[in-house]
């Protein structure tokens, strides 16, 4: 059983909430807009990270974060990448890419909405933390932290990080 710590979206931002959160965690996944490389190293202090570069990212960030992570976890075939989309209004891009490598989990960002969707056509479930950091326009912080054993998702918790913008 490993504990997955989910966020996205932080655009340069973390606080110590972010990082209480992410404290227990056996792994750290980022689906994108990084931010900066400092953020990834941040990181990676706590625990192992994998994450994937999204569009605002810049060369720093993409020298060390591919495009798409495709790996395996406990028994469960994961996919990441930035700009996916969700069942039913996949990007191009992700609707080729799980067609191809069939993910029990599929895990975008950008939106800065969290989603957490089943797709039955594809079987399969789908991810996006929404965003953990302050840039943009959604009005509550999110990320999402799970377990996965024996090639599912378990304890998934959706959790609130307090409002975009401080008081």
């Amino acid at each position: 059983m490993k504990k997955i710590g989910l966020l996205s979206d932080t655009h340069s931002y973390l606080d110590d909430r972010i990082l209480h959160h992410l404290r227990e965690c056996d792994e750290i996944w980022h689906a994108g807009d990084f931010g900066t490389a400092a953020v990834a190293e941040e990181l990676s202090v706590l625990a192992p990270l994998r994450g994937v570069y999204g569009n605002i990212d810049g060369r720093d960030v993409r020298l060390t974060q591919p495009l798409v992570q495709n790996f395996e976890l406990e028994g469960l075939r994961v996919l990441m990448t930035h700009i996916g989309g969700y069942p039913g209004r996949y990007s191009p891009e992700a609707n080729l890419l799980v067609r191809q490598e069939r993910p029990g989990l599929f895990i975008s960002g950008h939106s800065h909405i969290l989603k957490v969707m089943p797709d039955p056509r594809l079987g399969l479930l789908h991810l996006n933390p929404g965003a953990a950091g302050r840039h943009g326009f959604h009005k509550l912080r999110t990320m999402l932290r799970f377990e996965v054993e024996n090639g599912k998702v378990q304890q998934l918790q959706a959790i609130e990080l307090g409002p975009r913008v401080g008081k």
